[in-house]
Parts: C-alpha cells; sequence; structure tokens
C-alpha cells in the first residue's frame, strides 16, 4: 500500500483534503512513466515534462480552445517521423500536463487520478512518436482502454 506519507487520490477511499500538487501530479507522471516499455522510452530522452495549471493564452489561441480546461495535455515539438540529423530543432520537445483541468476532468468523471495522468502521459508521448489522436483512439479500442 506504499508508506504512511504517501497519498492517495484514487476516488476509492482517497485523501481529499488540499488538491494535487504539482509535485503530486509529476509523481503520478513519473510512476507512469517507468511502466513504458523500456524501448519505446529510451526514445523519449530528450523530452522535457512539465506539469502546469492550464495552458498558456498563445496555446488556447492557437488550437481554438474556448476554454483553458478543454485540454488536459499538450506535446510541443517535432515527432520522431519528422526529426533529422541534418536539420535539428532548436527547441526542446515538451509533454505538458495541465493540471487544474487533470483535476476537474478527474472530479467530474471519478476517473481514478493515476490512471488518468497515465493516460494523458502516454497520449501526449504517442503524439512524440508521430501517431494522431485518431491512430492512438484505434489503439485504445483495439486494447480496450478507456
Amino acid at each position: 500500500m506504499g508508506n504512511a506519507n504517501e497519498r492517495s487520490f484514487s476516488n476509492d477511499g482517497a485523501v481529499f483534503g488540499a488538491p494535487p500538487s504539482f509535485a503530486d501530479i509529476e509523481a503520478m507522471a513519473g510512476r507512469a512513466f517507468e511502466t513504458i516499455p523500456d524501448v519505446l522510452r529510451s526514445k523519449t530522452a530528450t523530452i522535457l515534462f512539465m506539469v502546469e495549471d492550464f495552458p498558456d493564452e498563445e496555446t488556447c489561441r492557437d488550437m481554438g480552445l474556448e476554454s483553458p480546461f478543454d485540454l488536459l495535455g499538450l506535446y510541443q515539438g517535432v515527432d520522431l517521423t519528422q526529426k533529422s540529423v541534418a536539420d535539428p530543432s532548436p527547441e526542446p520537445d515538451i509533454v505538458f500536463l495541465y493540471r487544474r483541468p487533470i483535476l476537474d476532468f478527474w472530479c467530474e468523471t471519478g476517473e481514478d487520478l493515476e490512471h488518468l495522468v497515465r493516460h494523458v502521459l502516454i497520449h501526449e508521448i504517442g503524439h512524440h512518436f508521430g501517431l494522431s489522436d485518431d491512430d492512438m483512439e484505434a489503439l485504445e479500442a483495439a486494447d480496450g482502454d478507456d
């Protein structure tokens, strides 16, 4: 079950004091990242992982979001299918996890928070591998994952 200092945020007997912090979401993402097979995880070594409360205004505008709560995560970078050794990108690849939208979705759906963070993280890493949203939905449907 873990040590007494760990807090559980799943909806089955969870601790519901203060909302999960940046550090809590980072820890969940770290645990999720460790479940990715080594052969795939090794190809993500250059990605920066960041937890922010919300996407910035420019991202919201560029994506045509009605609300910053509409985006749980984002991959920003050049996916592996587009990378070139001859033309390296000056910007790092970044996976953003947006804490407040994730927490809002969690509260609305009752989904296990660890599962939700893992799902968003893996979805954004999928973009790093060049998968589209449609590609990932098809993979999830085939796997039976919601």
